[in-house]
């Protein structure tokens, strides 16, 4: 009898145990098409149509006087579809996008161990730590003149600028990531032999997850604004049609319309960017640490 009610405990903490590790473990929940439509489509929609019924306001009512100055939706969405008609719309996009995410990628190839440099040695983080968080504020406009004058009007000066703007962003983020890895983690990863690089690729980078996606989303965004200053600055034909050559093309013939046109895209792929790639890439990790089960 005895034994049985041992056994009948045994099974009942087991039970509970199962129990409690169940409500810890995050369930997976399928969201309702509702649901997602209400939450994360009808919010950005609305926010839109707004925008644009103040936008169509300021011009109806002639609160700004002057067309030339604030032309109406209407007259953007007439020059974008007119671009789109001549095959001239994508090419905007593609020849500013392919610079910008090159441009990106070498800078991920020389940002990451960069910022792992900096945050394991002791040395390296004294004498170039304040200079990457110098440069990191540093306007990226500021490194077009010297670009130009140092490697000329080609794609070579266009990467320079992406590279000086992104780069610190990376590092920096990288070294945040791994400042905040616990102590703990690195001894326990040290006792399974994981020292070195190993250590590094299997214990401090996965650890350091957050602030490195951090750091990379930030460094998309130096990128991209790095591009753009280059190509208003440094317009020249050989190097094709940007959004921003777009840009300061609109100002040089004073076509308010074109100049709209080149912002609104130059947004969009901001945007579009932001939630193809960062957006999944911080959910990713959110959830892999059980901080997020749906979203």
């Amino acid at each position: 009898m005895a034994s049985t009610e041992t056994g009948a405990h045994k099974d009942g903490s087991d039970n509970d145990l199962a129990g409690l590790d169940a409500l810890e473990t995050p369930q997976p929940i399928r969201t309702p098409f509702t649901l997602t439509l209400k939450e994360k489509v009808l919010p950005p929609l609305t926010a839109i149509a707004l925008v644009l019924a103040v936008w169509q306001g300021l011009v109806s009512f002639h609160i700004v006087e002057d067309p030339s100055k604030l032309p109406a939706p209407g007259a953007v969405w007439d020059v974008a579809r007119q671009a789109w008609l001549e095959g001239e719309l994508l090419g905007y996009i593609w020849t500013s996008v392919s610079r910008g995410l090159s441009g990106f990628l070498l800078a991920l190839l020389i940002g990451t161990p960069l910022g792992l440099l900096v945050a394991r040695l002791k040395f390296l983080r004294a004498a170039i730590g304040p200079i990457l968080s110098g440069l990191q504020s540093l306007p990226s406009v500021a490194w077009v003149p010297p670009a130009v004058i140092w490697l000329g009007l080609n794609n070579s000066m266009m990467y320079a600028v992406i590279l000086l703007g992104a780069v610190p962003s990376i590092a920096n983020g990288l070294v945040s990531g791994v400042d905040q890895v616990p102590p703990l983690f690195l001894r326990a990863g040290r006792t399974m032999g994981a020292t070195g690089l190993k250590g590094t690729w299997h214990v401090v980078l996965p650890a350091a997850l957050p602030g490195y996606v951090a750091g990379l989303k930030q460094g998309w965004a130096f990128a991209w604004r790095s591009l753009m200053a280059a190509e208003i600055i440094a317009s020249f034909p050989d190097l094709g049609l940007g959004l921003g050559q777009l840009l300061e093309n609109g100002r040089n013939a004073s076509d308010m319309a074109m100049v709209f046109e080149a912002i609104l895209l130059i947004l969009l792929v901001g945007v579009a960017i932001d939630l193809l790639v960062f957006s999944p890439l911080e959910r990713w990790v959110l959830r892999s640490r059980g901080l997020l089960v749906h979203r």
